[in-house]
């Protein structure tokens, strides 16, 4: 920048050699340099928070991998993260993933990371398009992780896709071990043969990164799980096992389809917290996703007032299951409304409604539509009962909707989270923010002044050499 000044200055100043266009430049410089000064000392005073972020991992089990992984990436297993060491993200994953290796370290997964900005060929080779990319290779099996960047997340990712799409259970003690271990999984009773078998498996192969899935027999489940009907279908979530209802179905495309629908719905707790992580799996259920909106501190807790709020949308859900919940089989096709859940991340929401919405509150999303309802009432008349009506409402398709996915809602979206963003830099750091802005301004202004103003300085510096010039014009 400095030399790209001096130029400047030489081709603006070499010939009029103007002092008033001088005293300008001079004061639009040294303006510049006082927003240089203004930016080292504003990274030097948070120069505590950045070492938090950036603290170095010690006597870690993580394998430091490098462009040779790619002639063996195919022996094993490998949970692998391609990282950048200038990306803030992969820093703050740094720790975690120190966590992740020593979880996983008593298993046959091995676990590393390739700095992709020195081993350019390892990002080209799993085209890597961002940072942090977390990928599980198996063999020629390749799963990229899209979810949150948590520890426990993480290893159940990989312990998920390490092993068969259908994991077979042969005693009755696993049982036990498994419900301790897996807040979630499905399970499958009876022998692996039959249109529902070849189903549940193929559909446990689109699901594997994202659920687990089990296989057992009568006699190994008849305590666990309640066998009415050989082949049978469960899922097991809060402590119980919720039954597949369309094994009686005779066309085997809806029998198909309505196990996908199923499979799909029923992966996810029944009041689930809704992340960034996770939130583009919500949207592939294709149901209304029905949010209580709160704010968490640092420490995870959230305020008494909004937990109470969370807790009774919370008790809808769990008392009217069946009404809002569970996939109901008409005829030959599977409906199904709702999915609850909540979120903490209040942004999040605000960009979606594109509006900042009060704490707490109720959102309804469409997620097929990109539509959402928001109820007319305040949200301390809110009960039970008028968030019921509301939903019938939503139901009937006569409660007012807003959003969608129209170019003209794409625009002012885009503009809503850049007025936030902005909004939000100014609020934590009016310096920092003043000098960012400010000083690529500053300098587009100077180039526009050295593009714009030289003929002018050219011919007042012309009337200053030849003063008498008009006083020979006027006689």
């Amino acid at each position: 920048m400095y030399f790209a000044l001096r130029d400047m200055y030489a081709c603006m100043f070499s010939k009029t050699g103007s002092s008033s266009a001088r005293s300008l430049f001079v004061a639009m410089v040294t303006v510049m340099k006082l927003m240089l000064i203004a930016v080292i000392y504003v990274l030097l005073k948070h120069d505590s928070a950045f070492s938090g972020v950036f603290t170095p991992v010690i006597a870690s089990r993580v394998l430091e991998l490098s462009d040779r992984f790619l002639d063996i990436h195919k022996d094993g297993q490998w949970l692998v993260m391609m990282y950048a060491p200038w990306c803030a993200h992969c820093k703050r994953l740094e720790p975690i993933w120190a966590h992740v290796a020593q979880h996983l370290h008593a298993t046959s997964i091995r676990v590393g990371r390739v700095d992709c900005t020195r081993f350019t060929s390892v990002a080209h080779a799993f085209k890597v398009k961002g940072f942090p990319t977390i990928v599980f290779l198996k063999g020629e099996q390749e799963f990229t992780y899209h979810g949150d960047r948590t520890r426990d997340e993480i290893v159940k990712f990989a312990l998920r896709v390490s092993g068969p799409p259908v994991q077979e259970i042969t005693k009755t003690q696993s049982f036990d071990t498994i419900k301790k271990e897996r807040d979630l999984y499905f399970l499958y009773v009876g022998e692996r043969s039959g249109p529902l078998w070849e189903f549940y498996h193929k559909t446990a192969d689109v699901f594997q990164p994202h659920a687990f899935f089990y296989q057992s027999h009568p006699t190994v489940v008849s305590k666990h799980a309640p066998v009415e009907n050989i082949p049978a279908l469960f899922v097991y979530k809060e402590n119980l096992h919720y039954n597949f209802s369309g094994h009686d179905i005779d066309n085997i495309e809806k029998l198909n389809e309505t196990m996908y629908k199923w499979i799909n719905a029923e992966r996810f707790p029944t009041f689930p917290k809704v992340t960034r992580g996770n939130i583009n799996q919500l949207f592939l259920t294709n149901k209304n996703l029905v949010l209580a909106v709160v704010e968490e501190n640092q420490l995870e807790e959230i305020p008494p007032h909004m937990m109470r709020f969370k807790d009774m949308v919370e008790s809808i859900i769990k008392s009217k299951r069946e009404k809002y919940h569970d996939l109901i089989v008409i005829k030959v096709f599977a409906v199904s409304h709702f999915q609850f859940g909540w979120i903490a991340s209040p942004d999040l929401v605000n960009s979606i409604a594109m509006m900042v919405l009060p704490l707490p509150s109720l959102i309804v999303i469409n997620t097929t539509t990109n539509h959402h309802h928001i109820p007319e009432d305040e949200t301390e008349k809110l009960t039970p009962h008028v968030i019921e009506l509301f939903l019938e409402q939503i139901r009937n398709e006569s409660a007012p909707r807003y959003g969608g996915n129209s170019w003209l809602i794409r625009i002012y979206r885009s503009w809503f989270e850049l007025k936030t963003t902005l909004s939000a830099m100014w609020m934590g750091n009016p310096i920092l923010t003043m000098v960012l802005f400010g000083l690529p301004a500053g300098f587009l202004s100077l180039i526009c002044y050295g593009i714009c103003c030289p003929d002018i300085l050219d011919a007042d510096d012309d009337e200053e050499d030849h003063p008498g010039a008009n006083h020979m014009k006027k006689d």
